[in-house]
């Protein structure tokens, strides 16, 4: 019976093993890019509600936050919000919805874009920083570009201008398959630059990590108050233990 539970356990690992390993896009060493999340860093995160709106929002909405809290978090002043981010007509107290109708997103994409409010939550800051350095020139899509982690993607790159057009660059790997058998794989090698975008590589690592800020704070906005708060309370702990402790010592002192 125990090498009954033994061996489900290892074939139930194995096949989350394989599960997660598919889901993770072509294998290759893009697969450990990290993306530097500095939530508490304003001037990111100040650049990044601005490349948000300039890059993202005809698409994608971040429904769970309003251009109020946004600009009273992020020390937006209102002369800033209505002229950088409000959209035509839009409120202060509006939510950050796209203009764009999902009805035509559906038909235009094939799927309508997600909202991105958790994005960063829900599938990682890695994850993100991966996607949006993984564009290629693919002219077999209908966008003309596909995407290392999340082949067959419907989003165009719409910061091709930024970082330019890269050709990817495969080769072929061989695995062991189900019952020992080879498998080949096709694994990424590396990128080439065809076109080059108007920013440097750092510049563009630069201006993906404050959108990722951006999208950190947006899934949850109290987060940099509730890490600052945390400190304290963690003090406030620390020094009523030891008051506790020396109090302890003086009322067990008369006992003894």
């Amino acid at each position: 019976m125990r090498t009954k539970i033994v061996l489900l356990a290892a074939a139930l690992a194995a096949t989350h093993g394989l599960a997660s390993f598919a889901a993770v896009g072509i294998p290759g060493e893009w697969q450990h890019w990290q993306a530097e999340v500095e939530i508490n860093n304003l001037a990111s995160r100040q650049r990044g509600a601005r490349n948000f709106v300039a890059y993202c929002s005809g698409c994608h909405s971040v429904k769970y936050l309003r251009y109020s809290r946004l600009a009273k978090d992020l020390d937006i002043s209102t002369e800033q919000l209505e002229q950088f981010l409000l959209p035509p007509g839009a409120k202060a107290s509006d939510y950050m919805t796209t203009s764009m109708p999902a009805a035509d997103a559906a038909t235009w994409f094939g799927i309508a874009p997600p909202d991105l409010s958790l994005i960063t939550r829900s599938k990682g800051a890695d994850h993100v920083y991966r996607f949006m350095k993984t564009f290629y020139v693919d002219p077999s899509t209908p966008s003309g570009v596909n995407n290392l982690a999340l082949e067959g993607t419907a989003m165009p790159h719409v910061l091709a201008s930024l970082q330019g057009l890269q050709t990817a660059v495969f080769r072929n790997e061989e695995h062991r398959g189900e019952g020992g058998k080879p498998v080949t794989v096709k694994a990424w090698e590396k990128f080439q630059l065809d076109v080059p975008g108007t920013l440097s590589e750092a510049e563009y690592d630069l201006f993906v990590g404050d959108l990722i800020n951006f999208l950190q704070y947006a899934g949850e906005p109290a987060q940099v108050t509730r890490q600052k708060l945390g400190v304290w309370v963690v003090l406030f702990l620390l020094v009523f233990t030891s008051l506790a402790y020396f109090l302890k010592r003086e009322y067990w002192r008369d006992v003894r």
